[in-house]
């Protein structure tokens, strides 16, 4: 009897579309039942040959090797997962597998994770396509009931494969011709050096800003404070002397008559429903979570508990054919917190969300993050997921209530003859508020004591008021996310073109790599932590002096995307983009070769390399200090501090852990040490359980090691360098 192959992209996925289709027969790597047999990757099982893979001469890094233009390109499987990948070809050989079902996920890198697998396991089987954004039982049998033909996502596949290999042969060449040249572990990427690039522009906006002095004037009642507005309707002024002269001038005067009130309704709709970036910010806002804690948090709400759809999308909007499942999912989230909004819904019958949220031209893969139909038990999520997930359920409750109304008043107090006025407002209607009526940041409200057009006000006093214009602020990972998104302030000089296609193409990387950039960026050295803002460090700003100058603008990843779509559309040949990323490759290369920079490490330390002998660097790595060999050959690291996330007794910030084996301690800025044993019997004292061995190189493991890069082909060709 001939069988259907499914293809997932990970393991807790291909279960769940195993359980719906009846597959419940465990093979080595695979389910197998009647009609079906599901099968799983663990990400990318194949990925772009290493250098070496085109000849044993590419094993050392020699300038004169460069640029490495391979032709054609070689796949290989992932070293690590090369188990799997033989269990999935094994399933595809099969005689009684007629057709292959693509499971992996709706979108570019889906389509690369799964094509690359077959073409690996050179089968030629029929392919159609299984396009979903959650993991319910509903979506699984609507999907399976709504096979694409898998032809129909040949451009996107193709478009997936010129992107990989564009970043192999820039990513790959510049870094090796920066690193050999300089014997330093500088690497670069289209996505990496802009956004490095973009934090080391606003530290010149910092350090260049002059602050200038602006001045006004209130008049303070005994009910309200009313703000001095200038002829222009202005608040404030550079010229002191000016202000100065009017305070002078109505200083003595000790009643104003109110000669203007005028209350305007206003109304203001719910936020948009979550994109993954959006999301990501928000939670660094509240809680200082990463871009990766966010992501690696929300998939597994998508994943595990099956409580919201596809987290990595940069939509904010749902599709129309979405509609009839609303209230099916207002239902699933008619729990413990959410009961009394949920039933104000419910009650009213029609479901409807506010205009604008359903809108099919503006989602592209996925649409926004919003619960699924299935209700999840809320005391089986972690404290995070529940933190994450209470976002989510709130921002989609919120769209279904009418807008937030209010009453502006303004009255306008002439003293004088200059003019005052006050703002205040009363609302009317909490509408969407209501949703979030238990947070004290969403209840503002600044009523104005009620005044009447005509009437004598007595002034207690009339005071000049002063500021200073403030620097924009420093990067933290949130506003980074955001610059990514839309990195257009950092694009001047760029045709008008360039900038409107990066920001209808999302910016620099996408939402399912931001977070990946972002930590690479910390482990690589050149960026790092002080509190919750980002720095660049000396080897990050050196790298940008040494880096060709297009691979430092966004205008890069906008050509690329530019050229992407094209192809995902069919309006371009693969070939035609990638003549032109080679010709931009040998050019990078070039132009490193030739230049005549020089690299200085200034982080060099009194201490010798155990391995080679050479000085060793110390480092400020995301998570604490660390000594490295400046001999990138060698190789050897070695942690010397982290911050961990147990808190000091004394004034509860978070405690640095210092040392070795039984000799660690914990050590806070306040000038409180511990050590690592003394902490654990206060622990215990306390009602904590004994941290054994196990459980300490556990939490060591989790506080210090860096995340794992994503499979990309670019990252998986970089990987031993990182790593170093």
């Amino acid at each position: 009897m001939s069988k259907s192959l499914v293809l997932a992209e990970k393991p807790s996925v291909a279960r769940d579309i195993a359980r719906v289709l009846g597959c419940n027969k465990k093979g080595n790597g695979f389910l197998e039942g009647t009609n079906y047999i599901v099968t799983w990757a663990l990400g990318h099982l194949v990925t772009h040959a290493d250098p070496e893979g085109y000849g044993n001469e590419f094993k050392e890094w020699k300038l004169e090797h460069l640029p490495i233009i391979p032709a054609p390109f070689k796949l290989v499987p992932i070293r690590q997962t090369m188990k799997q990948f033989n269990a999935v070809k094994a399933q595809l050989q099969r005689n009684d597998v007629t057709d292959i079902i693509i499971a992996t996920d709706a979108g570019r890198e889906g389509e690369l994770v799964a094509r690359w697998i077959l073409e690996q396991a050179k089968v030629r089987k029929p392919v159609k396509r299984l396009w979903i954004s959650s993991v319910t039982d509903k979506a699984i049998n609507d999907g399976f009931n709504n096979l694409k033909d898998g032809r129909a996502y040949e451009n996107l596949y193709q478009a997936a494969v010129a992107r990989a290999e564009a970043d192999w042969v820039v990513g790959i060449n510049a870094t090796r011709a920066l690193t050999v040249k300089y014997n330093a572990q500088l690497s670069t990427g289209r996505v990496q050096t802009p956004t490095l690039a973009m934090i080391a522009e606003r530290e010149h906006q910092i350090r260049d800003f002059k602050p200038k002095s602006f001045y006004g004037m209130q008049a303070l009642t005994e009910t309200a404070k009313f703000t001095w507005h200038d002829k222009a309707g202005q608040t404030q002024s550079f010229d002191k002397e000016l202000v100065e002269k009017v305070l002078g001038k109505i200083d003595g005067v000790h009643a104003g008559k109110v000669i203007d009130v005028k209350t305007t309704p206003k109304s203001q709709p719910a936020p948009h429903l979550f994109d993954l970036t959006e999301l990501q910010k928000e939670a660094h806002r509240r809680w200082s979570w990463s871009a990766k804690e966010t992501l690696s948090t929300l998939q597994n709400l998508y994943e595990r508990h099956k409580a919201v759809t596809y987290p990595r999308t940069d939509s904010k909007h749902l599709t129309s054919d979405m509609e009839s499942t609303l209230k099916e999912r207002i239902k699933a989230v008619d729990i413990g917190p959410y009961r009394k909004a949920t039933n104000t819904l419910l009650r009213a019958g029609v479901v409807k969300p506010q205009k604008g949220v359903i809108d099919d031209k503006r989602v592209s893969d996925h649409h926004a993050i919003i619960p699924t139909e299935e209700t999840p038990i809320l005391q089986n999520l972690s404290d995070k997921e529940q933190r994450l997930y209470d976002l989510i359920v709130k921002r989609f409750l919120a769209v279904f209530f009418g807008p937030f109304r209010y009453d502006q008043v303004t009255a306008e107090l002439a003293v004088g003859g200059e003019t005052f006025k006050a703002k205040g407002r009363t609302v009317t209607d909490e509408g969407w508020k209501k949703v979030y009526s238990t947070e004290e940041e969403e209840l503002d409200t600044d009523t104005l004591p009620p005044f009447t057009k005509g009437e004598e006000v007595k002034i207690q006093a009339i005071v000049m008021t002063n500021g200073q214009t403030k620097p924009p602020a420093r990067f933290n990972e949130g506003t980074l996310l955001a610059a990514m998104e839309n990195p257009s302030q950092f694009m001047q000089g760029e045709s008008k073109e360039l900038i409107k296609m990066i920001g209808e193409t999302g910016g620099l990387g996408t939402v399912a790599t931001r977070a990946d950039v972002i930590e690479r960026l910390f482990n690589s050295f050149v960026m790092e932590k002080k509190g919750n803002d980002i720095y660049t460090t000396s080897k990050g700003r050196q790298l940008l002096e040494l880096v060709p100058e297009d691979l430092k603008s966004p205008a890069l990843t906008a050509e690329w995307e530019q050229g992407l779509t094209k192809i995902a559309n069919g309006q371009m040949k693969k070939e035609e983009f990638m003549k032109d990323m080679i010709a931009f490759s040998k050019q990078t290369v070039t132009e490193i070769k030739t230049d005549d920079k020089k690299y200085k490490h200034d982080n060099v330390t009194g201490k010798a390399c155990p391995d080679c002998g050479k000085l060793l660097l110390e480092v400020n790595g995301k998570r604490g200090k660390m000594l490295v060999c400046q001999d990138r050959e060698c190789g050897h690291r070695k942690n010397v501090s982290m911050l961990t996330n147990a808190r000091c007794p004394v004034c509860k910030k978070k405690l640095e852990m210092r040392g070795e084996g039984d000799g660690r301690i914990f050590v806070c800025k306040c000038g409180h040490r511990e050590k690592l044993s003394a902490f654990e019997k206060r622990k215990e004292n306390s009602g904590g359980k004994k941290a054994d061995k196990r459980d300490v190189q556990k939490y060591m493991k989790k506080q210090g090691a860096p995340e794992e890069l994503e499979n990309t082909a670019m990252a998986d060709a970089l990987k031993k360098l990182f790593d170093k």
